[in-house]
């Protein structure tokens, strides 16, 4: 049985980038026959150097849009403009520099600065959650203006990408949007979504997490190795080489297409080397206790969202049943 096909995620500022992306790194991910999504953190003629040693080297690139902090960071439903404007500002940039792609990734996630607040514990958050939970409207024009730009891309001749939470499948078995317009997030078409399911966030549930999800996912990210902006929200422990190998091959049990956070943290830890002879075929156990836990998590999101999806139609049943009783009741005091 073929190795997966592996994709590593690289979100560096231009310095760090030109430090990390060295002869040999490029020569590994030639060796692996692994892709990288390139954070496209700024359009710099730095981060276009970078794009072009590894075009001329031949390794698969995915851009992966990203917005200044300012307005956001990942996509969401509160900056599709700005996202738009991004795409075009990166063609133009692409164009200019001559630089090639195989596709591109559109990162759905809430704002940056609310994650930051929420992390910190902050609650002045909640009136904008509310805002946004009574405004379905707001939802169905950002979904429409992230159509016309898949749609634009696909146009484009590329491949489109996305980064999702997965919790968008439980969401979406219940026919709910509850969790896309608390958060902000947005469900697209998309030609390949990758669910991130990053265990050392989610310790020591993080296996089970992976379980649980994988028999649905089209594509797994799985972390994280080191670096990336999420350190900003507390402090995450990165992936020993045993969590990492234990998560890839548990993954790799259900889904062929895999998707590392990070390229960089790969290379500090010397993963890169250990991934060229790694034994993918070797026995696991899949985590019984923490996949039972996980799917009653699940179970209790998706009454949730679906208690929440119908909550109108169930006060009008639950009213229309009480006015029936209370008129039955009526009745039969008058027969009686």
């Amino acid at each position: 049985m073929a190795p997966p096909r592996l994709t590593f995620f690289c979100e560096l500022e231009p310095a760090p980038l030109q430090e990390v992306i060295t002869s040999s790194l490029i020569q590994d991910l030639k060796e692996l026959h692994a892709c990288v999504s390139l954070g496209i953190m700024d359009l710099s003629q730095e981060r276009a150097q970078v794009v072009r040693r590894l075009n001329e080297a031949g390794v698969p690139l995915i851009a992966w849009l990203l917005l200044p902090r300012e307005q956001g960071y990942w996509f969401n439903m509160n900056n599709a403009p700005q996202a738009v404007q991004r795409y075009a500002d990166f063609k133009d940039w692409t164009a200019q520099n001559e630089l090639a792609w195989d596709g591109i990734g559109l990162d759905i996630e809430p704002d940056i600065r609310e994650l930051v607040q929420f992390s910190k514990g902050k609650i002045r958050l909640l009136p904008e959650v509310l805002k946004r939970l009574f405004n379905r409207r707001r939802l169905v024009e950002a979904s429409s203006a992230y159509l016309d730009l898949i749609i634009q891309i696909k146009a484009d001749g590329y491949a489109v990408d996305s980064y999702q939470f997965p919790v968008i499948a439980d969401e979406r078995k219940v026919g709910s949007t509850l969790l896309q317009r608390a958060a902000g997030l947005v469900d697209l078409p998309v030609d390949r979504e990758v669910w991130m399911v990053y265990s050392s966030f989610l310790r020591p549930n993080g296996a089970g997490i992976i379980a649980s999800y994988a028999p649905e996912a089209q594509a797994l990210g799985l972390g994280t190795t080191g670096a990336g902006v999420d350190a900003e929200f507390g402090d995450f422990p990165p992936l020993s080489w045993e969590e990492f190998s234990r998560d890839l091959r548990l993954a790799w049990y259900w889904c062929e297409d895999l998707h590392i956070f990070s390229l960089e943290g790969c290379a500090r830890q010397g993963f890169m080397q250990l991934l060229k002879s790694f034994a993918w075929d070797s026995p696991i156990l899949l985590p019984e206790e923490s996949l039972a836990r996980v799917k009653g998590w699940r179970g209790a999101l998706r009454s949730v969202l679906w208690t929440g999806s119908h909550i109108t139609a169930i006060l009008v049943g639950v009213g229309a049943m009480f006015l029936t009783i209370k008129g039955m009741i009526r009745l039969l005091r008058r027969r009686a």
